[in-house]
């Protein structure tokens, strides 16, 4: 099945642009319910998640969101053949490496052993995704390669940030009043709290180097017109 092939490709880097391109509605289907699915497995032992976390809800929410973000922040750089439904499409196949977080290690090693594998995960899931839309970008883009490392980063620092308010409140107050009940994420937790720290101090170098990107961009395209 060609979407399959797809989700392959796409996953090993081997993806073209055209294929990007050819994206179709039985690819953005496929992508929406294996969000769906990791959305669950993701959550599934978390006693903290919320009823959307819970039904993967939250994950194709998340999903449809990061996408928008996405192709706003892309929107200025008047990129050819750049459309919502190609970015939600490529974003929704990217979620399948989350199916690690599914995998209940807490149930065949110790909670500190299980904490340490889940860090492993979050950082082998994290990067994965991160490169691959570098990759999506560097190839629907064609943009200088410093722009598109800046709007790379930028909207996941806007997400690290935005996720860590919203998802980690309760860690960060029990963590802080001292009374939390131990759990598998627990590593996890103090990794995004780092990140999130690292995003507040890039956020306004990458605020400047985006529009510095688009007035250059700009006075290009005027340039060869």
């Amino acid at each position: 099945m060609k979407t399959f092939n797809n989700i392959k490709q796409l996953l090993l880097f081997k993806i073209s642009k055209e294929e990007i391109f050819q994206f179709s509605r039985t690819d953005l289907s496929v992508g929406i319910i294996g969000t769906w699915i990791v959305g669950m497995g993701r959550y599934w032992d978390d006693p903290g998640a919320k009823l959307l976390q819970h039904l993967g809800l939250g994950s194709v929410i998340y999903v449809f969101a990061l996408a928008l973000l996405i192709w706003i922040i892309i929107y200025p750089y008047k990129i050819k053949n750049w459309n919502y439904f190609t970015v939600i499409t490529f974003i929704s196949l990217t979620s399948f490496p989350a199916i690690l977080y599914a995998i209940p290690v807490e149930r065949f090693v110790s909670m500190q052993m299980a904490n340490r594998m889940n860090v492993w995960f979050l950082a082998i899931v994290a990067i994965w995704r991160l490169a691959l839309l570098f990759y999506f970008l560097r190839k629907t883009t064609e943009l200088h390669i410093w722009y598109i490392i800046t709007i790379t980063l930028f909207p996941i620092c806007l997400i690290i940030s935005t996720l860590t308010a919203l998802n980690l409140h309760r860690v960060v107050f029990n963590i802080m009043s001292g009374i939390r009940v131990e759990t598998p994420h627990d590593s996890a937790y103090f990794v995004l709290l780092g990140l999130t720290g690292i995003s507040l101090i890039l956020i306004g170098p990458l605020i400047i180097t985006y529009i510095v990107g688009i007035v250059r961009r700009r006075r290009e395209m005027n340039e060869n017109n």
